[in-house]
């Protein structure tokens, strides 16, 4: 795997540190959003449809501070957004760096070649690339064209200047398996440190709702393009959420693992869901109804939802805290290969051509998207 072994040692301590405490329930990554404002307008996200008032409004980096020494969590990820649209980006990595805090900072890297010079290498930060496949599915994904080529230059950038770097990719229904695949071997000959992968979630405010995959078309489309894989293919995950994603493994959403802070407070109850804010994490953690959240809890909201963000925890404290979870990650890093025939025959079989495209290009970014065509 990707990860490197400091990082996986400070997650491991502390995962067994809080299973030591007895404490149930506890994260694993603030997710830190310091904006909402972005330079792409892309279909499937909900957050720049926002009033033009909250579009304009960020964090500081004293309430990003308080928010990490709040939550305690050894990883922070900063979506948006667009973070390096924030001022005060550089200060506010630098004061968690500072307090050994493991930073993704994700960007969708249309400054990042601008940007980069303002940053120093640190074994703390990684620069998460959003590359939603190759060239032409990227572009169409990000309604912008040209977006793959200033991406991978700002990837290439940050590389040559031995920054860590890893690639965040959303699958939507419809993704073609070989060519994810193709674009894998595209990534890895960027020098990246790894790739990172989920399946879309169904935000309210997504301009496209219909083409967001259901558990069974999610495990489909990744037994096809996970099995089989090749030696050069590194993934910044975990192991065992990989097999969850292929359908190998199955576990309860761990929806408090990776909490939510942005300009409104803390989001109730994750990443993907807005059921309300909290004023502290505590409130957060003690006044949810957690039961009310997950695949098993009946809510519609969570049916369909297969996403790193609250099942990935859910691998993580399995890997650390039994045998069998463990035992689990050593052989997927003995033996990756994952050998599948009926996978083979799934790559073999022709694509539905009846989902049209996901959106229209658009020439230069806008919150106002041309329609789409489902």
């Amino acid at each position: 795997m990707a990860v490197p072994i400091s990082q996986m040692w400070t997650v491991a301590t502390y995962v067994l540190k809080q299973r030591v405490r007895g404490r149930e329930r506890y994260p694993l990554v603030l997710m830190l959003e310091p904006l909402f404002r972005c330079n792409l307008a892309c279909a499937g996200c909900g957050k720049i449809q926002y009033p033009a008032h909250i579009l304009k409004h960020e964090l500081t980096p004293e309430e990003c501070f308080r928010a990490v020494d709040e939550c305690g969590a050894p990883m922070v990820s900063i979506p948006g957004g667009e973070p390096l649209m924030h001022p005060q980006i550089v200060q506010i990595v630098e004061g968690l760096i500072a307090r050994k805090k493991y930073i993704y900072l994700c960007t969708n890297a249309l400054l990042l070649k601008e940007k980069i010079g303002l940053f120093k290498p640190s074994k703390y930060l990684t620069f998460s690339v959003h590359l939603d496949g190759q060239r032409e599915h990227h572009d169409l994904s990000v309604c912008r064209e040209g977006g793959y080529d200033q991406a991978v230059a700002g990837i290439r950038e940050a590389v040559a200047r031995g920054f860590r770097v890893t690639t965040n990719t959303t699958l939507f229904d419809g993704a073609d398996p070989n060519s994810v695949r193709a674009f894998f071997d595209e990534v890895m000959s960027f020098g990246v440190e790894g790739m990172v992968l989920s399946p879309g979630y169904t935000y309210d405010k997504a301009p496209d709702q219909k083409h967001f995959l259901g558990r069974a078309r999610s495990r489909r489309l990744f037994r096809a393009i996970l099995s089989n894989r090749r030696k050069e293919w590194k993934f910044n995950m975990s192991p065992l959420f990989l097999e969850f994603l292929m359908g190998k493994r199955d576990y309860q959403c761990t929806p408090w693992g990776s909490p939510a802070f942005n300009i409104f407070g803390w989001q109730k109850p994750c990443y993907l869901l807005q059921d309300g804010y909290a004023d502290t994490y505590r409130e957060l953690v003690e006044t949810t109804d957690w039961s009310h959240y997950g695949t098993e809890s009946g809510n519609p909201k969570c049916a369909n939802c297969m996403v790193s963000c609250g099942y990935e925890p859910s691998t993580v404290q399995h890997g650390f805290t039994s045998l069998s979870g463990f035992w689990g990650m050593v052989k997927a890093s003995l033996s990756s290969a994952y050998k599948d025939r009926g996978a083979l025959d799934l790559l073999n079989q022709p694509l539905e051509h009846s989902r049209p495209p996901l959106v229209q290009i658009a020439s230069s970014p806008s919150n106002e998207l041309e329609g789409s065509h489902v």
